[in-house]
């Protein structure tokens, strides 16, 4: 199946590009599921099928920089569960990409919410995670779906690996133990890249070792390093072991990064923070804020939110960047906070997160502002293709499959 649409333009909204200002009565032209022109003075080409958009607010499709979609399906209990393979403490050679079900019921409440895109990655129960992936949330087989893979790796410091492994009474049972493990880790792969590169230079045969070469790709600067952190402590033996290995790292989740703003900003870190629609229902969640984003925005980070899906709806992702402007971030940031931002800090900003030539037709039609929580998404568009529909009282996805 080709998953690109043909021609359509849409026409006469209030087209918000994301990286630039809000450009009233705008079209938008996609061809062969890639935008071709957005603006004001955009000529229709003869037979081009139009949306008409007036009155609409017409923006890029949200991108979800932390979820576990597809992994980790709502109601299907263990059998749907497949976030975590909490039997060994370095799970960097593991791929969300080979536990996504398309068909989860999540991928619907995705497009409900404008989002288009969803960095899927594993869970927390371990020290090294494994290797996330970038997919469209509409498609057939995760392979059509994948923008990027692999996007990052995942790891975590703090009270989840931690609880997990110390209820099996193995390494890692504390927070030594687990920024042990993640530091014998990297150098294991530092000793294995120097071999592996001198058998190289000799001709000389070697034998491959799958987690080595995934923290090796971390190493080199090729992978971000995801870090599921909530403790301001945590945030700071995260940049600690980023320092230590000079790797790029990304805090996941920030929750007391208010704490530490001044020095994320200075070292550039980026955050993807939430989810936000939480109770305090662990020590590490105990400054718990919505003023969170707001206040590291405030300060220079570059800022992602995030649902955790299923621990918020990604649906409510929207809602949650309402919420952060109301308690203290800007408008501006909010919207980058859902499109520009996650898709750069995630390496995905050649193909998503604006309205740019160039980028995908992924484009969200709404009936009003969407920071205003009555406003719906009213139509949604994958790679050019119309793949989501609010109509006759109910949101309507467009099947992947020829049947």
């Amino acid at each position: 199946m080709n998953p690109h649409g043909g021609s359509v333009a849409i026409v006469g909204g209030r087209v918000v590009p994301g990286a630039a200002d809000p450009i009233e009565n705008a079209t938008v032209l996609i061809t062969d599921g890639v935008i071709e022109a957005v603006g004001a003075n955009v000529a229709v080409p003869y037979g081009v099928r139009t949306i008409d958009a007036s009155g609409h607010w017409v923006l890029p499709g949200f991108v979800e920089a932390h979820a576990h979609v597809g992994v980790h399906e709502e109601g299907e209990g263990p059998a749907g569960q497949d976030t975590n393979e909490m039997t060994d403490p370095n799970g960097a050679r593991l791929r969300a990409l080979d536990a996504i079900n398309p068909a989860e019921r999540g991928f619907a409440d995705a497009l409900a919410g404008g989002v288009t895109t969803v960095v899927v990655k594993p869970g927390s129960g371990n020290p090294i995670g494994g290797q996330t992936v970038a997919i469209k949330t509409w498609g057939r087989i995760v392979d059509e779906m994948i923008v990027k893979s692999p996007t990052s790796v995942k790891s975590a410091l703090g009270e989840n690996p931690k609880r997990v492994y110390g209820e099996k009474k193995e390494l890692p049972s504390t927070r030594q133990g687990v920024a042990a493990v993640i530091r014998d880790a990297f150098g294991k792969a530092q000793d294995y890249r120097a071999k592996r590169d001198a058998a190289a230079s000799k001709g000389d045969p070697f034998d491959r070792d799958p987690t080595c070469e995934v923290l090796v790709r971390v190493l080199d600067g090729e992978l971000p390093w995801c870090q599921h952190t909530h403790r301001a402590d945590d945030i700071a033996t995260a940049i600690r072991l980023a320092d230590e290995f000079g790797y790029r790292l990304i805090v996941n989740h920030a929750t007391e990064g208010f704490l530490l703003a001044d020095v994320l900003a200075e070292r550039q870190i980026p955050c993807i923070v939430g989810p936000l629609f939480t109770t305090r229902s662990k020590v590490e969640l105990r400054e718990r804020t919505l003023a969170n984003p707001g206040r590291l925005a405030n300060a220079g980070v570059l800022v992602a939110l995030t649902t955790d899906h299923p621990v918020v709806p990604i649906n409510f992702l929207v809602h949650q960047a309402t919420l952060a402007v109301k308690e203290g971030m800007s408008r501006d940031d909010a919207l980058r906070s859902l499109t520009v931002n996650p898709a750069q800090m995630m390496g995905l900003a050649d193909r998503v997160g604006a309205l740019e030539v160039g980028r995908d037709g992924d484009v969200v039609i709404w009936d009003g502002d969407p920071l205003d929580v009555m406003s719906r998404a009213r139509r949604v568009f994958v790679n050019g293709v119309s793949v989501y529909e609010w109509r006759d009282g109910a949101g309507v996805v467009s099947s992947p499959y020829r049947v």
